[in-house]
């Protein structure tokens, strides 16, 4: 695959799409990457229209009226035709830029800050400085000098709110019920203008730093990260520790507090900061507000600061390094140092030569590869840039037999290369990666308004206004000479090689992060053999022609087929301005999960239907037609998600090679290897995602945890699976769903295309209904199969019943926990980084889950804060008002009521909704009334009621003996209404 571009990634973290699927959410990459502090928002998908931006410059004080006009911003945004919010453009006196952005339809409102500097700009004798400090602005300033307070206030109005601290970026981001944005901006506006550096929180904070990189010590990522600037220059900041410890920020050197302040004077000024701000008021409302919060923000004529120093140095190059790392992955990537990409983003040479290293169909590299046996994925993109360099990033993640083959692999690279350089560098080529590229602009969905200002306020510190959306799409000109320029870097001289695995016995160990790592300086390389079969992509045949949007009325979903075997469900849609549908279908047996074996087969299944279909249709991907398999509880979902134009075709072939296709001992080696990794290397996940997972397998039926079916795998082969599918293709009930711009005729006519070929014999009483097992009194604590050295308590509260009164009480409840929780265990006790508590329901089963993960404090003595908590907790509720009880409501009520901000978003929703027993669409609706209608003497008896009930506790520790979720819990009998 091509990787998708943004400023904001961070080094190493390229998104990579996993092999095999268990959701449907494999159909579009994630918004969000984790960071040293937090969740980076990078998803701005935008494109097409030039339309005029108000873009104005202050001369104003700062309790000015009125705005005024000075000097503009250079340039006109950049627009798509779907996006109809007002734009404008403003620079401060101080020199701050804003983009404002009014959204009449928007239900939140939201603003960040990208600060241009970030950990690459630590000083030398305290790595992390950057991180701790943005940390510390959230704890109190002049005004607001209560350190819970803008995380109380934001919840209380039913809001979010982070940060992260990416390379050369620091920023800050929130979203809060329009109605508290005044009051919301003004206490942001303070990190920037008056922050206190509480004496009293700095070494607090300095723990919850370190407890942050405690929980990531174990993480891959990072450990390879740092291994890799041990092959590269010692000079560049790539070898620099980001994340902060004990060691790292301490006053030995120097009071650490003064250091926080020394940065902040030296690298804080409104010169290098950008603001984006979003909401339902007018731009002059949101001008007068920003001129009024920010003017104040200081001007100490700042540059934003630039990388000298190149990647690799001469004599640095070719070298090979070898990793070892704790998942049992084998990674292989080809990196090569070349000039920083953002230069040329107008025209993208860059991305034109990963389009190419990165396809996937017929006769591309990793067709070649998978055929022998040696790879099952592979990406190709620009990482590690810094603004002047950056590296060039062929991935490929290996079987094990691939591991053996690695000069074999790297010949076969070259001679893809060569091909390329040869006869790949075409002006065609070109035109279509950029038609595709406008159609995405041309139909861009928004995303939630706290991803869009993150990322704006991003791009405005990369790019020139008039490009701040359109840049990650923007393809000008074909410049031939620019990607020869590129190729012309892509040679085994100029090449680091890094192969990562759990095999690797490394000469030396990275110092923060404990890798073993082997690094060779070569003056040649061994040779290796080409494979064959390797060639260039004809002219994709997958581009939607019929790109006309068909306006519909607003209506909720009708049934459009309602057989004994067969229902489908349709809603057309004209409101998110795209001709693109949305098409989901379960195919669903009674057997799917009826053992650990089943549900392995089920899965292998869905995986092989995913990989014999890869080649075929990585060019229908390329051109917007996403198709998925995965498994679930009950059967097989396919899900499709593309332009209305041509979708049937895929359909029909997705369901001829399910019922005919051939199932090849190769194809399901390759589906078995990757989910034997994935649930070899669960343990290594995130301890307290790990404590989620259990959850889920303790309270949801059917399913089957991962250790069974894991278990269950290594006896299963080729034959297993060619006879589980005619069992499975003879036992069907099908539920099918289309949300788009369709009619029902067509619906009608595309569903029973599907349903009619799978012929499907069963009843929908045939098939186990989805169900929330009841907590017991004697529920035993329950412990996930980890690796990780930290401890962690998820302690799950659940609610009485089913009914809409439960599940609005302790939606309030959980709302009004989640800050004094977070305040009192990790600001005040400092037991961990992470730490959360809120509502958490399984599908209409309400529930509390309080979680705590900590590297230094066992879980018994979690427990025991967690209970001394609830005591004081237990005071708050009895001295309720209703008046404090009123924003927590309002806060619910319109989180409840939010509307759908993607096609993809609505599509997700309803479909989640057939899950339920009764298929009711205004179930938020409903559950926002009974929200409403709350008293204070109501949340008081739902709290006393949650307190005398069963938990179920998920815990952890080093060398605990992890549980048999499925047989501890096999007496569980559901929750009733």
């Amino acid at each position: 695959m091509q990787e998708s571009r943004s400023r904001a990634l961070s080094r190493g973290s390229l998104s990579r799409a996993s092999d095999f699927s268990d959701s449907v959410t494999s159909l579009r990459a994630g918004l969000r990457t984790w960071f040293a502090a937090g969740y980076l928002a990078i998803g701005l998908a935008l494109a097409f229209v030039v339309t005029p931006v108000e873009a104005v410059a202050s001369s104003e004080s700062a309790d000015a009226a009125q705005p005024t006009q000075s000097q503009p911003l250079q340039g006109q945004l950049i627009q798509s035709p779907n996006d109809d919010r007002q734009y404008r453009a403003v620079t401060l006196d101080n020199g701050l830029q804003v983009l404002l952005v009014s959204d009449p339809d928007a239900d939140k409102a939201a603003a960040a800050m990208d600060v241009s500097v970030g950990s690459d700009n630590d000083p030398a004798d305290m790595p992390g400085l950057a991180h701790f400090l943005e940390h510390m602005l959230f704890l109190g300033t002049e005004g607001y000098p209560d350190p819970d307070g803008y995380q109380r206030f934001i919840s209380q109005n039913g809001g979010s709110h982070n940060a992260f601290t990416a390379d050369q970026d620091t920023n800050f981001y929130f979203d809060v019920d329009p109605s508290a944005f005044p009051e919301a901006l003004d206490r942001f506006s303070q990190f920037f203008v008056s922050p206190q550096f509480n004496p009293d929180y700095v070494d607090r904070e300095r723990h919850a730093v370190n407890s942050e990189y405690q929980a990531r010590r174990d993480d891959d990522a990072r450990r390879i990260n740092e291994a890799l600037g041990k092959a590269l220059n010692p000079d560049h900041p790539i070898n620099h520790f980001s994340v902060g410890s004990l060691e790292t920020l301490n006053s030995d050197k120097r009071p650490l507090r003064q250091a926080l302040l020394d940065f902040y004077h030296q690298h804080y000024d409104a010169n290098v900061m950008h603001l984006a701000v979003l909401a339902p008021e007018s731009l002059d409302a949101m001008e007068q507000q920003v001129r009024q919060r920010f003017a104040a923000v200081p001007d100490r004529e700042l540059k934003k600061p630039v990388i000298d120093q190149p990647l690799a140095r001469d004599g640095d190059l070719p070298a090979s390094l070898r990793i070892k790392t704790n998942e049992a992955r084998r990674q292989l990537e080809f990196l090569f140092p070349i000039d920083d990409p953002i230069l040329e983003y107008a025209d993208k040479p860059d991305d034109y030569l990963a389009n190419l290293l990165g396809h996937e169909g017929e006769g591309s590299l990793l067709a070649a590869l998978r055929k022998a046996g040696w790879a099952d994925g592979l990406s190709a993109g620009t990482t590690q840039s810094d603004g002047e360099h950056a590296l060039f990033d062929i991935s490929i993640s290996l079987t094990p037999e691939g591991e053996q083959h690695l000069d074999d692999i790297q010949a076969s690279l070259f001679e893809q290369i060569r091909r390329i350089r040869d006869h790949g560098v075409d002006a065609w080529r070109y035109d279509e990666q950029a038609k595709l590229a406008e159609q995405s602009f041309r139909f861009q969905q928004r995303s939630e308004p706290i991803d869009t200002v993150s990322g704006m306020a991003m791009s405005l510190a990369h790019y020139p206004l008039q490009d701040v959306q359109y840049a990650p799409y923007r393809m000008d000109r074909f410049d031939k000479a620019a990607i020869d320029d590129t190729l012309d870097r892509l040679t085994p001289d100029n090449l680091l090689r890094v192969y990562s695995g759990p095999d690797v016995s490394g000469d030396e160990t990275t110092q923060y992060f404990a890798t073993p790592y082997t690094l060779t300086r070569r003056d040649d390389w061994p040779r290796g053999t080409s494979l064959d079969g390797l060639a260039l992509p004809e002219p994709n045949p997958y581009i939607a022609e019929d790109l006309s949007v068909q306006p519909f009325d607003s209506a909720e979903p009708a049934r459009l087929v309602d057989s004994p075997s067969v229902e489908i469900w349709h809603q057309a849609n004209s409101a998110f301005g795209a001709p693109r549908v949305e098409w989901r279908f379960s195919l669903q047996n009674p057997d799917a999960t009826q053992d650990a074996r089943y549900a392995a087969l089920t899965r292998l299944l869905a995986g092989w239907l995913n990989d014999g279909l890869n080649e075929r249709f990585y060019p229908a991907s390329l051109a917007g037609q996403d198709f998925a398999a995965y498994a679930h509880g009950r059967g097989i979902t396919l899900a499709f998600s593309g332009w209305r134009d041509h979708q049937d075709r895929l359909m029909q072939t997705v369901v001829e090679q399910l019922e005919q296709g051939e199932i090849t001992a190769d194809s399901i080696a390759r589906v078995k290897q990757g989910l034997k990794r994935s649930w070899e290397n669960a343990p290594q996940d995130a301890l307290y995602q790990q404590a989620q997972r259990t959850l889920g397998e303790a309270l949801m039926r059917p399913q089957i945890s991962t250790r069974n079916m894991l278990a269950a795998l290594d006896g299963l082969g080729v034959e297993d699976v060619r006879d589980y599918r005619q069992r499975f293709l003879s036992q069907l009930y099908v539920q099918a769903m289309a949300v788009g711009n369709l009619d029902a005729t067509l619906a009608r006519r595309e569903g029973l295309l599907v349903a009619n070929a799978l012929a499907p014999q069963l009843h929908a009483d045939d098939i186990p209904p989805l169900s929330v097992l009841d907590v017991p009194s004697n529920a035993p604590a329950l412990h996930p199969a980890t690796t990780r050295n930290d401890a962690a308590v998820l302690r799950y509260l659940q609610g009485p019943d089913l009914s809409l009164q439960s599940q609005a009480s302790l939606a309030v409840i959980g709302q009004l926990i989640g800050p004094p929780f977070f305040a009192k265990l990790r600001t005040d006790e400092q037991l961990g980084y992470i730490v959360s508590a809120g509502y958490a329901p399984f599908m209409d089963a309400p529930g509390l889950m309080m979680l705590v993960q900590s590297p230094s404090v066992a879980s018994d003595t979690i427990g025991q804060r967690m209970d001394a908590f609830l005591k004081t907790f237990d005071q708050r509720i009895e001295t309720l008002s209703d008046d404090d009880l009123a924003p927590y409501r309002q806060a619910v009520r319109q989180q409840l009521l939010q509307r759908d901000q993607s096609l993809s978003a609505r599509a997700d929703r309803l479909w989640q909704t057939l899950a339920y027993p009764q298929v009711d669409f205004d179930r938020r609706q409903q559950l926002a009334a009974q929200v409403d209608k709350l008293s204070v003497e109501e949340i008081r008896s739902a709290w006393q009621t949650l307190r005398h009930s069963p938990a179920l506790d998920i815990t952890a520790d080093p060398r605990d003996q992890p549980s048999d979720v499925d047989a501890l819990t096999s007496d569980f009998e559901p929750l009733t209404q």
